[in-house]
């Protein structure tokens, strides 16, 4: 299991918590969540079948590579606007 990313991000007065995490081979999925007083407003899981189909790398490094990626998408994406949902305005 890979460790996972957090990070804080300001957006329209509120500030968000965005974590990124692993949940292991038996469990094969990467997921990032995104929080609003603790509340989740919005999830997106990834399996590990389609990381490694979304990039060069196997195995652990893909899936490093994965959470990276999806954790960075999803920062940019909240700070860019581009996330639409009722608590993210």
């Amino acid at each position: 299991m890979e460790q996972g990313f957090n990070s804080d991000v300001v957006f329209g007065g509120v500030t968000y918590h965005i974590q990124t995490e692993d949940w292991g081979e038996a469990n094969p999925f990467v997921v990032t969540k995104v929080f609003d007083s603790g509340a989740v407003v919005l999830s997106l899981k990834t399996s590990y079948d389609q990381i490694e189909n979304m990039n060069f790398a196997v195995g652990r490094q893909a899936v490093r590579l994965g959470m990276r990626e999806q954790h960075q998408k999803v920062l940019d994406q909240l700070v860019s606007g581009a996330l639409i949902h009722p608590r993210i305005k």
